[in-house]
């Protein structure tokens, strides 16, 4: 079985994210996916409107979406590449090179945005400014 991971926060869920879900599924045969903690999210100086527990029952019920962790640190996708045996590590493109130094335990693949859609976006069409 070959096996896909991949993070975010995945906060107001947009077809962006079903998009990237469906194109890292295709990479394999089961799909995790970290999603950022609150914690984390407060450390990276970023707000999501839903909690973490909400964002993780969105996901979950995506059909693409095999099994969900916490993300905590940035340091430890190394950790769960190792602990979860994964074979392919994606991103979307606006990181391509910042997560390289994984290739030493799989592969990486940035996939490109879906054009005309993204969280910050949707942000700012309801008028928030975060």
């Amino acid at each position: 079985m070959k096996k896909v991971i991949t993070y975010g926060t995945f906060d107001l869920i947009h077809r962006g994210h079903i998009n990237i879900l469906k194109r890292a599924k295709e990479l394999g045969d089961y799909l995790i996916v970290g999603i950022s903690s609150d914690e984390f999210n407060e450390l990276k100086d970023k707000k999501s409107y839903y909690t973490f527990e909400e964002r993780r029952f969105i996901v979950e019920s995506i059909k693409y979406v095999d099994e969900i962790i916490p993300e905590h640190t940035w340091e430890q996708k190394a950790t769960d590449i190792q602990n979860n045996n994964i074979d392919v590590f994606v991103m979307g493109d606006d990181w391509a090179g910042k997560f390289d130094f994984l290739k030493e335990y799989c592969e990486v693949v940035y996939l490109s945005r879906t054009e005309g859609i993204s969280t910050t976006k949707v942000r700012i069409d309801l008028g928030d400014k975060l």
